[in-house]
């Protein structure tokens, strides 16, 4: 492997709060990674498929994927596969902090209703690579980083990745617009109901559709069964709590729609590997508003 790898460290915890690697073969991402920061993935060179959650994707040279805190994945590439991965903790940059400034999150991260996979056209890689080069710089003054300035060349690539996305969805990359009416309809349902209502039976009765036609068009435009579509979507909501907040993990399961804590703690620790006090101790909590 030849990889060269960046990174700042916090003095205090000791850990990693921001990374750029750079790497030349997949040998880093064949087994399943999950990171207690967020992370881009700028693929110049290669293709194969990605495992997102229990999704799976194809990808080809010339994309960016993106992946939430805690969010398993790997990646089997067919042959040459060359890139720099870009993580980020909420310690150096919190995305719900800046929401107003750089707003990814719900379009590059957080989104369980699209692929992490963005596609880019050469000139927009070549773009966002200029500003991994701006990362590099800074980076390689291990005595003098400026940390506002490594923030401020983060926004620019995240506010890039994001209206690329968006403008993709705008005129049709996103294939939203192909996409059948119920489906539409789910989603506002499943962002109204997702604290209520936890089986796929519920949004059948209040879609007036059957179960078994709705998981199947889910499986077909989402990717994702329908009982995944709704854990996913309490696993967010659960994230985010945890990290934004200092309420107990047992008020937390009561707002989610779970009367037994422990078994909230089960549901969270399938889907994510770890407990929700686990991921409160690794993210932090209340951070955006210290």
């Amino acid at each position: 492997m030849n990889d060269n790898i960046l990174e700042l460290v916090n003095p205090q915890s000791k850990s990693s709060v921001f990374k750029v690697h750079a790497f030349e073969d997949a040998n880093y991402f064949e087994s399943l990674n999950k990171y207690n920061y967020f992370s881009m993935i700028l693929v110049t060179r290669g293709k194969g498929s990605l495992i997102a959650d229990i999704s799976e994707y194809n990808f080809s040279a010339n994309c960016l994927l993106c992946f939430s805190l805690y969010q398993p994945f790997k990646i089997k590439s067919e042959g040459d596969f060359k890139g720099v991965m870009i993580n980020f903790h909420p310690d150096f940059f919190c995305l719900h902090k800046h929401r107003n400034e750089v707003s990814c999150n719900g379009v590059l991260f957080n989104n369980i209703y699209e692929s992490p996979v963005v596609k880019l056209t050469h000139d927009q890689t070549q773009s966002l690579l200029t500003i991994i080069k701006g990362f590099e710089s800074e980076m390689q003054r291990p005595e003098n980083v400026q940390l506002e300035l490594l923030i401020s060349y983060l926004k620019i690539f995240l506010i890039s990745a994001s209206r690329i996305k968006i403008e993709q969805r705008h005129f049709g990359g996103g294939s939203t617009e192909k996409r059948p009416v119920i489906l539409n309809s789910l989603k506002d349902a499943i962002e109204d109901h997702f604290k209520t209502l936890h089986r796929p039976g519920d949004y059948a009765e209040l879609l007036n559709i059957s179960t078994a036609a709705l998981n199947r068009v889910s499986k077909m435009h989402f990717n994702k069964t329908l009982s995944n579509l709704i854990s996913d979507r309490i696993i967010i909501e659960a994230k985010r709590q945890l990290y934004l907040t200092a309420q107990p993990v047992k008020m937390i399961a009561y707002e989610l729609g779970f009367n037994d804590e422990f078994y909230f703690s089960r549901f969270f620790k399938s889907h994510v590997a770890i407990s929700p006090q686990f991921f409160r101790d690794t993210v932090g909590f209340d951070k955006a508003n210290a």
